[in-house]
């Protein structure tokens, strides 16, 4: 099953990708319109999917949906969790996740401009899991019956401000608009062959930037909601940015950032592509 959000309102989407329904209108009224009703009653609104007729679908268009859970009450972002993209940065191997925060200010839909408010802004590619289930001191083995679904993310990163001193921190510099698009849907577990083994890859202007597999995070999908789950309750809705595979820009020789007119392609298989255009900002 594949979920989105359209103009702020929770649709489902046709499994061949190309009709969507508003929620709210067909179910009447009994989840939505707003997403965040879907995930606060996931077990539900699972059900009740199972009777959808897509025959009265309207066409799907990209550019008019936004983030699958575009409101959610908490946002955890992963840092150096691909062995690469820590060797790449000239880090150690974390031995627990570092974590800091994606204001939802950032969040925005799978296709569309990206503004560019510095000349040192720099691309991320990453697996984004949505919660369905409240998730606390939730052991690995039991956490992927904790997950709505995936998505495919983009971590934008303005360098400069992200790295500042005297101790850099990250969330102001990865929050400006537009750097945390996510789409086109949200893909529910049980339609990925492999939820722990996804191919990932990053485009610029057509050219390969980055290409991996979330085999190779250092902490997998399971042991991020363990991990998280042991400090706090994840909610339903909430979204967790895994972390990003080696090839980034900011650790090119010499470093590589995005230019206006740059076309950012970020691909997951099994779950979508998202796809922005880069503008200077206004």
């Amino acid at each position: 099953m594949r979920v989105a959000s359209r103009h702020g309102r929770s649709v489902l989407v046709s499994p061949d990708v190309t009709l969507l329904i508003d929620v709210a209108e067909a179910s009447g009224g009994r989840f939505g319109p707003d997403p965040r009703r879907v995930y606060d009653d996931w077990d539900e609104f699972i059900a009740w999917t199972g009777t959808v007729d897509f025959g009265q679908g309207i066409p799907v268009v990209l550019a008019e949906l936004g983030a699958p859970s575009p409101d959610p009450r908490q946002v955890f972002a992963i840092g150096l969790n691909y062995r690469d993209h820590a060797d790449e940065s000239g880090f150690d191997h974390p031995t627990s996740p570092p974590t800091f925060t994606k204001f939802v200010g950032g969040f925005t839909g799978p296709v569309g401009d990206l503004p560019l408010p510095a000349a040192t802004v720099d691309w991320e590619a990453e697996l984004v899991v949505v919660i369905g289930r409240r998730a606390h001191r939730v052991g690995a083995s039991e956490a992927w019956s904790h997950v709505a679904g995936l998505t495919v993310g983009q971590d934008y990163s303005e360098r400069a401000l992200q790295l500042a001193g005297p101790a850099p921190q990250f969330s102001l510099g990865k929050s400006f608009p537009g750097f945390a698009p996510q789409g086109p849907w949200l893909v529910t577990i049980d339609e990925v062959a492999d939820p722990d083994d996804l191919p990932i890859e990053c485009r610029v202007d057509g050219e390969v930037m980055q290409q991996s597999s979330t085999k190779q995070l250092i902490f997998s999908v399971p042991q991020l909601i363990e991990h998280l789950s042991a400090v706090l309750p994840l909610l339903p809705g909430d979204v967790v940015f895994t972390g990003t595979p080696a090839g980034v820009g900011g650790t090119r020789t010499p470093p590589r950032f995005l230019r206006a007119g740059d076309v950012v392609e970020t691909i997951i298989e099994g779950i979508g592509e998202l796809r922005q255009v880069c503008v200077d900002a206004s």
